[in-house]
């Protein structure tokens, strides 16, 4: 007979190889689901319910790929950067759409662009009360609050946790961070895993 404390460690052990394989399916399923509604771009009889009867899953997040990459090869060269010009030009025309626009546009091209700044440092802050420390990643300091602050200031953007696209953004005085010598995508595993995900975080200089 098992004892109680083998039967607890296989359940253990059996948790830690099904737990990460499920929600890792369930995103990708999440994922793919979200990418097939690019299939309604499509006519009807492109649909493999057309002409297969059945609707086969991931089609549409190959023709996402497919039209990034189009459009990636399209821009590329000088008459596409023509047509994206013109394309911004009408938006910003727009009141309200031309704000939102510009704002995600300059949000991606920092994230995506290997010219941004956004993210290229990670901190530690202290967060939410001075006796504790966060990790945090470095963003801009907008020209229009760099001069209203008496002092040399960065913008420190707080994810949270387990989902680090929600957070917060603070201005924190240069003297009061503590720059970490990790890799953003690093960083970013460790917010996520919540500290389980064992990292290597050695403090570079305070600055």
């Amino acid at each position: 007979m098992f004892k109680k404390s083998s039967i607890k460690s296989y359940i253990i052990t059996g948790l830690l190889i099904w737990v990460p394989l499920v929600i890792t399916l369930w995103v990708l399923n999440l994922l793919v689901g979200m990418l097939d509604q690019t299939l309604r771009l499509l006519p009807q009889s492109f649909l493999t319910e057309s002409w297969l009867g059945v609707h086969v899953p991931g089609l549409g997040a190959i023709l996402a790929v497919v039209i990034v990459l189009i459009t990636g090869m399209i821009t590329a060269n000088m008459l596409g950067q023509r047509l994206v010009r013109l394309w911004e030009s009408i938006l910003a025309r727009i009141p309200v759409v031309s704000s939102i626009y510009n704002s995600v546009k300059q949000v991606s091209d920092t994230l995506f662009s290997g010219t941004g700044h956004a993210f290229r440092k990670v901190l530690l802050v202290r967060y939410p009360h001075p006796q504790a420390w966060s990790l945090a990643f470095q963003t801009n300091v907008p020209p229009e609050v760099a001069s209203l602050l008496p002092e040399d200031h960065v913008a420190v953007f707080i994810p949270t946790t387990p989902s680090p696209v929600n957070g917060f953004y603070f201005y924190v005085r240069r003297e009061d961070v503590i720059e970490v010598d990790i890799p953003v995508d690093v960083a970013f595993k460790y917010i996520v895993s919540m500290g389980v995900v064992a990292t290597t975080v050695t403090p570079a200089k305070s600055r």
